[in-house]
């Protein structure tokens, strides 16, 4: 196979999409490989060509142009791909700085950020313990008392384990560890990392090895509890809609059948789907209560409704659900603020959040 020139990374990345893509694991290890024997170096290649074309995969899911299966199998196809490029260019024998614990939270599936950001630093001369997908605080933290590490660098992409991530980061900053979070669950510009108390974000993995080598991040502040960090979660909203998320989901359900009687006539594969659509729902409201940011969840209802649209499913389909959950919680505050924004964000015509998208 004749590699695509050096100098023009566009080409590279085009030719380890279609390998990712077609699920052909031979050319695409191939690609990262010739990359190598091109004169890239080892990080360019993990942040430079496999993390773009990891970012594509995502967005083809989301287009509707790649099943969940595809989707998976091209993510598989990556991760090994990167670890054919750590048995070809093993980490030089670099003075060893320190070591670091790499993990996702408890609940984040989504390890191919974290397995970047731990070789990379592995590139750089640390020692990197990297623990993977979905890490229990419990094992996590004993894993710190083990090996001591000078930094725990948490991954995690779904803004719904936020709260078991601020559990987290409490929990490793009381052994005096300080912690550096990263991924798309901590928003914009790591909104959510200053609101959880982390020691330090950061936006990919080249700014995390950046930060780390400028600086030790120092011994985090004296043990807090995520109280002390969230003091809206005194009245309690977040609990009582996180503990009673499955029932909320059933009453739902129940409510959309009442308002459309053709929901009798769903398969069980539709059923399924539809509950799965109003669990995500009210995770998320659950999630904004727990962060008292309404952006969080009008921001997970207008990428769901770009989602639903390129399936074919009219977005205005979410309101119904918004209003019996509004009927639900008419007695939580916050709750109700929240669902109204969503509402008007949702709401068809002029100004709204899905028209000024629609006519960009």
């Amino acid at each position: 196979m004749t590699a695509p020139p050096v100098t023009d990374p566009t080409l590279w990345r085009d030719r380890l999409w279609e390998a990712v893509s077609e699920g052909d694991e031979r050319t695409a290890t191939h690609v990262v490989l010739g990359a190598l024997d091109e004169d890239w170096d080892p990080e360019s290649v993990l942040l430079d060509l496999i993390a773009p074309v990891q970012g594509r995969i995502g967005q083809e899911w989301a287009a509707n142009r790649m099943t969940v299966a595809q989707e998976h199998a091209a993510t598989a196809i990556n991760d090994r791909a990167i670890a054919a490029l750590t048995l070809r260019h093993p980490p030089e024998d670099t003075p060893e700085r320190g070591r670091i614990t790499v993990a996702c939270v408890d609940g984040e599936w989504h390890a191919l950020p974290a397995r970047l950001v731990a070789e990379v630093l592995r590139l750089r001369g640390w020692r990197v313990d990297y623990l993977g997908a979905q890490v229990p605080t419990d094992h996590l933290i004993a894993h710190v008392h083990q090996t001591g590490p000078v930094t725990v660098a948490l991954s995690s992409s779904i803004a719904t384990r936020l709260p078991v991530a601020h559990a987290a980061i409490t929990a490793v900053q009381a052994t005096g560890t300080p912690v550096l979070v990263g991924g798309a669950a901590f928003g914009p510009r790591g909104r959510y990392a200053r609101l959880l108390g982390a020691d330090a974000w950061a936006a990919d993995a080249r700014t995390a090895a950046d930060r780390l080598a400028g600086d030790r991040l120092g011994r985090p502040a004296s043990p807090h509890q995520p109280i002390d960090d969230l003091p809206h979660l005194a009245d309690q909203e977040y609990t009582m809609v996180a503990r009673t998320r499955p029932q909320l989901v059933r009453t739902v359900i129940q409510g959309l059948e009442e308002r459309f009687p053709a929901m009798g006539g769903y398969s069980p594969a539709q059923r399924s789907r539809t509950a799965e659509d109003v669990d995500h729902i009210v995770h998320f409201l659950a999630t904004a209560l727990y962060t008292d940011d309404a952006e969080l969840f009008t921001g997970f209802l207008t990428w769901t409704a770009d989602v639903l649209t390129a399936r074919a499913v009219p977005s205005h389909s979410l309101t119904p659900a918004l209003d019996v959950l509004s009927e639900e919680l008419k007695d939580f505050p916050r709750a109700t603020r929240i669902l109204e924004r969503a509402a008007a964000v949702l709401a068809p015509g002029p100004g709204s959040a899905l028209d000024s998208r629609n006519h960009a």
